[in-house]
């Protein structure tokens, strides 16, 4: 498959020599697609850098800080206009290994529309986080199964793989989330058109340089808006429920 790896950046100087070094040698056949958001710390002058020294990577250049969302939104579509077969999805900070892109895309090709690098699957761990962010990252994560019927362990994960074909079924303008909440609403995009989803376990490390982007903001973000596409479908999930009662006693 051409695959092409998108990875936005927001002030990455510290990380981004490494994580293009990794990726080349995990993944030598994957093509990079950096976005970058105006980084104020030359994150773009040094992708290209290395781009240069690295080949098959390419930097999108975009004026301000528009969100993980758009950057994801705008990666794909750069990609699906050029033709590429499987999409990776993966942070910059180094929090995503590198060696486990192969991985993802061997689920794609295996059929698969959605692979998902899961921290709450068998395998899956997260050595770095306290016991009370866990016990919140799990609780995000099961609201939104509750509230969207995702048959996902870990929705919000952002180290993921995507088919170019669930892609197209997707109408990526009327996405417009950014953080955990535009993880969740791809996955569910995914499972409603009745994509393949698998789950792989991965370590997730956290960042040992430069400054997290997570903010109370996108947290805040992604729970009013799994709130709000949960009562909206509630009824056409009732709906099918019934109808698949009726047909098991039928």
């Amino acid at each position: 498959m051409r695959s092409l790896l998108v990875l936005p950046t927001y002030d990455e100087a510290e990380n981004i020599a490494e994580v293009l070094q990794r990726l080349r040698a995990a993944a030598a056949d994957v093509h990079v697609l950096v976005v970058d958001d105006g980084s104020p710390d030359g994150t773009a002058r040094l992708a290209r850098e290395w781009g240069e020294r690295l080949g098959g990577v390419d930097v999108l250049e975009r004026e301000e800080k528009s969100g993980l969302g758009s950057a994801y939104r705008t990666g794909f579509r750069w990609g699906l206009e050029r033709g590429y077969e499987a999409f990776v999805e993966m942070d910059a900070d180094l929090s995503h290994d590198p060696a486990v892109v192969p991985a993802l895309l061997e689920q794609v090709d295996a059929g698969h529309d959605l692979v998902i690098g899961s921290r709450y699957v068998p395998g899956g761990s997260i050595p770095d986080w306290t016991l009370l962010r866990r016990a919140i990252s799990r609780g995000g994560n099961l609201y939104a199964r509750l509230m969207l019927g995702l048959r996902v362990q870990d929705a919000t994960a952002g180290f993921r793989a995507y088919a170019a074909s669930a892609l197209r079924r997707i109408d990526l303008d009327s996405v417009s989330a950014d953080g955990y909440g535009f993880q969740v609403e791809m996955a569910y995009r995914v499972q409603k058109n009745g994509g393949s989803i698998t789950e792989i376990p991965i370590e997730f490390r956290d960042r040992t340089l430069g400054r997290s982007k997570m903010s109370s903001r996108i947290v805040v973000e992604a729970l009013i808006l799994v709130t709000w596409w949960g009562l909206r479908d509630l009824p056409g999930r009732l709906s099918r429920r019934r109808r698949s009662r009726r047909a098991a006693r039928d």
